[in-house]
């Protein structure tokens, strides 16, 4: 199959348009600044709109119009400006119109740095805005899985009428690989629920305002019971696990730092394996605990203080220990030095 070469940003915005994505609302910011330049140049080519907003709160606001007439369309931002977007994040999961959101982490908290890090794991993961909702997050580690993960984001949010976040940071929005592209898609759900001109029909109502306490108590339970049919989409990859005496787990940008350590650490004797959630929420906590028997620990490689490390331990319980690899504020882990520590746990 032909192969192209492009940047994790442009992956993500092809892999969009392939997918029917024809609405991009968003405000500049980097380090993925290239997913709105692709948006601008080819959503014309396809009929598409492209708008720069005047602000990332416009943005998202942008997307629950299109989204709630059934339209698929998406939106991108960087920390500062996920930061922004959280109450429409709100609104749209209460509302539930199906959208994507693309984050590209950076280095923070303020206006921290523009090299790529991981320290909004807990705004993606653990809801960011307020209320009590779900939204699935999809954390590629390639090019490719960007592309790949982008398309399938659009028919997840359309399966569960839902919000999908695809969660990178800007090693990977940066990075260039060769990939090969999903076939352009063809057919698409109905919306019997979103807003048209059908006068033929009774008329929708898209809404996040529920002023009588009792009606947003059944919507909230709605949510809930959506949220657990949700996490069994929960997905994972594994390295060389089946005879690991440890444990390393790891997303993103450092599941590829994750996959060296390993190969090094076996070739010092080291039985080393790799745990990578592609899903943070749902996260692996089943796939995770099941090895806990053979594991004598986990480790968690994060480009933060420790985030992802919350749920490892949740899946473990108190069973094993479990340590924090990482490094802060855009500063790459590098391979030696998270082996060292490995080996410095391995050897007592």
């Amino acid at each position: 199959m032909e192969q192209v070469l492009l940047k994790g940003s442009e992956a993500i915005a092809e892999g969009a348009v392939l997918a029917g994505c024809r609405f991009f609302f968003g405000y500049p910011i980097t380090p993925q600044n290239e997913i709105p330049e692709y948006f601008a140049r080819r959503l014309p080519q396809v009929n598409g709109t492209f708008l720069q907003a005047e602000s990332e709160i416009a943005a998202i606001n942008m997307v629950y119009g299109a989204g709630g007439t059934g339209a698929r369309v998406m939106t991108s931002s960087s920390s500062p400006g996920m930061s922004l977007k959280q109450e429409g994040i709100s609104y749209l999961s209460c509302a539930e119109v199906p959208c994507v959101i693309v984050s590209i982490m950076r280095g923070g908290p303020g206006l921290g740095a523009i090299q790529g890090a991981q320290p909004d794991y807990f705004q993606a993961v653990k809801g960011g805005g307020h209320g009590d909702y779900k939204n699935i997050v999809l954390a590629p580690s390639t090019v490719q899985e960007a592309a790949d993960l982008t398309y399938q984001a659009f028919d997840l949010a359309d399966k569960y009428r839902n919000p999908v976040i695809i969660l990178g940071d800007g090693i990977l929005a940066q990075m260039m690989e060769p990939i090969v592209l999903p076939n352009e898609k063809q057919d698409f759900p109905e919306k019997n629920w979103a807003l048209n001109l059908d006068k033929n029909r009774p008329r929708n109502v898209i809404s996040s305002s529920y002023p009588i306490v009792e009606e947003l108590e059944k919507v909230i339970i709605r949510l809930n019971q959506k949220a657990e049919i949700m996490k069994g989409e929960v997905r994972w990859d594994t390295l060389q696990v089946e005879d690991a005496d440890y444990i390393i787990v790891a997303y993103g940008t450092s599941a590829r730092i994750a996959k060296a350590v390993v190969r090094q650490a076996r070739e010092i004797g080291i039985k080393l394996g790799l745990l990578r959630p592609i899903t943070l929420w749902p996260f692996p906590y089943d796939a995770i605990y099941s090895l806990v028997p053979q594991v004598k620990a986990f480790f968690a490689l994060e480009m933060s203080t420790g985030q992802m490390i919350e749920d490892v331990k949740i899946a473990i319980g108190r069973e094993r220990p479990v340590y924090h690899i990482g490094r802060y504020g855009g500063v790459i882990p590098r391979v030696n030095e998270t082996l060292e520590k490995i080996t410095a746990v391995a050897k007592g």
